[in-house]
C-alpha cells in the first residue's frame, strides 16, 4: 500500500486520531489506538493489539454496509491500524438502537426487566458532551439546536434520515450476526456531513466498542466491551480475557461478508423473442448479487424438456426461484408450479394488442398451483430476492438498504419541492 502524505491532526479521541491527507483533498486517515476506555475514560487502559483488532472490525462492518448500499464515509482499509475515510464534519449525537433492554436503559426506565425485547427496535439519541456525561436528547432538542455542519442545516428532514438510517444499519447487522448465532443487543452509530458533497452519511467507526453482542442470546457469554466495563479489578489476566473477546469478534465479523447459502434465479423463457425481457430480469438479479441462468423451453411444445430442465436444477441442492417468461398463453408458469415445490414467479412480456387477454393465463390458475405474477422484470427480480433473502443475509441487506435509499430519495425530493413552492 502506497505511503500516505499526512497533513495536520484534525482530531483526537479516546481510541483514535484523525489526520488530514495532504495529497487527497476531502479525505482523512482514521488511526486507531491501543487504548480501551469506559465511563467517559474514567477507566482507561492500554491493550496491545487493540488498534489492529478494532480497525479490522470496523473495516469489515463498513464493507458489509457499503456493499449492501448504505452510504458511509469509509473508503478503504489503509493498514493494520488505520483506514481512509471521506472527511466529514461530525454531528455530535450518538444514535443508539436497542433490540433488548439492558445497560443504561434499565437505570433510566425502572420497572423494565433486563431482556425485554423491543419490536420495533427502540431508538435513542445522546448529545456528545463529556462534561455533562452525554445527556439523552429528544428529536425536538436536536432540531431546536439548529446545528449546521459543512453548510448543511440539521432540520427535521436530516433528523428523520438519521433516524431511519440507524434502524436500517442495526437491522442489517442484526441479520448478519444471527448467521453466527449471535444476538446484536444494541449498538451506537454517528453521522457526519461530507465536506465535499454536503451529503449526510454514516461515519466514525463501528467496532467492538460500539455494540453489545451475546452469543446464543446469552449475556453471560458477552463478547463486547461490556466485559471490560464489568471488571471489578483490571489485572493482566483480565485484560487478556478482554483481548481474546475482541479477537473473537474481529475473526467472526469477517465471516459476515460471506454468504451463508447462495441461491439462484432460473429464468425459463418460451422463445428467443423473450430474451430482452429475460435479460432485464438477470440484470436486476445481479444488483442483489444473485446469479441468474436463462433457459429456453416451451411447456406447450416440449413439456418433457421443460420438466427435465426443472429436475436438473432441483437435483443439486441450490435454493432456486424459477421465473417463467412466456407471452401469449403462459403454459410455463402453471406447468412448473404444478411440478415443483420451488417458488415460481410469472413475468409475462405483455404486448399492447393482446396483453389484456394474455395476462389471464398467468393469473387464473387451477387449484393446487401457487405461482405468483408480476409484470415488471425488476419486480420479478425483487420478488425472487425477497424469497432468497430469507436465508441469505447479504441479499436481505441489499433489499433493506434499497428500501432505506428509496425512502431517503422521496424525503429529499419532497423537501426540494416544498422549497420551490415557498
Amino acid at each position: 500500500m502506497a505511503q500516505l502524505k499526512l497533513g495536520q491532526k484534525l482530531a483526537e479521541g479516546k481510541t483514535k486520531e484523525i489526520y488530514e491527507l495532504a495529497d487527497q483533498p476531502g479525505h482523512v486517515l482514521v488511526q486507531s489506538k491501543d487504548q480501551i476506555t469506559a465511563g467517559n475514560a474514567a477507566r482507561k487502559d492500554q491493550m496491545e493489539g487493540k488498534a489492529a483488532i478494532s480497525n479490522r472490525t470496523t473495516s469489515c462492518v463498513f464493507r458489509l454496509l457499503q456493499e449492501a448500499g448504505i452510504k458511509t464515509a469509509f473508503v478503504r482499509q489503509q493498514s493494520d491500524t488505520a483506514f481512509v475515510a471521506a472527511r466529514c464534519e461530525m454531528i455530535p449525537i450518538e444514535w443508539v438502537c436497542r433490540r433488548v433492554a439492558t445497560g443504561s436503559f434499565l437505570k433510566r426506565n425502572p420497572g423494565v426487566k433486563e431482556g425485554y425485547r423491543f419490536s420495533p427496535v427502540k431508538l435513542e439519541m445522546f448529545f456528545k458532551d463529556d462534561a455533562s456525561n452525554d445527556p439523552q436528547w429528544s428529536e425536538e432538542q436536536l432540531i431546536e439546536a439548529k446545528f449546521c455542519f459543512a453548510g448543511l442545516a440539521i432540520g427535521r428532514c436530516e433528523v428523520d434520515i438519521m433516524n431511519r438510517s440507524t434502524v436500517a444499519v442495526f437491522e442489517i447487522l442484526e441479520k448478519a450476526w444471527a448467521t453466527q448465532n449471535c444476538t446484536l443487543v444494541d449498538m451506537k452509530v454517528e453521522f457526519g456531513v461530507n465536506v465535499m458533497t454536503k451529503e449526510l452519511i454514516l461515519a466514525d467507526v463501528i467496532d467492538n466498542d460500539s455494540w453489545r453482542l451475546w452469543p446464543a442470546g446469552d449475556r453471560s457469554q458477552q463478547k463486547d466491551k461490556q466485559v471490560y466495563r464489568d471488571l471489578k479489578e483490571v489485572t493482566p489476566e483480565a485484560m487478556q480475557m478482554v483481548k481474546r473477546n475482541f479477537e473473537w469478534v474481529s475473526e467472526r465479523v469477517q465471516l459476515l461478508l460471506e454468504p451463508q447459502s447462495q441461491g439462484r434465479v432460473v429464468v425459463l423463457m418460451g422463445s428467443a423473442s423473450d430474451l430482452a425481457h429475460s435479460e432485464r430480469i438477470r440484470s436486476a438479479c445481479s444488483s442483489y448479487g444473485i446469479p441468474c441462468d436463462i433457459r429456453v423451453t416451451s411447456a406447450h411444445k416440449g413439456p418433457d424438456e421443460t420438466l427435465r430442465i426443472k429436475a436438473q436444477y432441483e437435483g443439486d441442492g441450490v435454493a432456486t426461484v424459477f421465473v417463467a417468461v412466456a407471452g401469449r398463453s403462459n403454459g410455463l408458469g402453471p406447468v412448473m408450479s404444478g411440478n415443483t415445490v420451488y417458488p415460481v414467479i410469472n413475468c409475462p412480456p405483455l404486448t399492447p394488442d393482446w396483453g389484456a387477454q394474455d395476462i389471464w393465463s398467468s393469473l387464473r390458475m387451477p387449484s393446487g398451483l401457487g405461482c405468483t405474477t408480476v409484470l415488471s422484470p425488476d419486480a420479478a427480480a425483487q420478488s425472487a430476492a425477497q424469497i432468497l433473502g430469507l436465508s441469505d443475509h447479504l441479499v436481505w441487506a441489499k433489499l433493506r438498504a434499497a428500501m432505506l435509499n428509496t425512502w431517503i430519495s422521496l424525503k429529499q425530493t419532497d423537501r426540494k419541492l416544498q422549497a420551490c413552492n415557498l
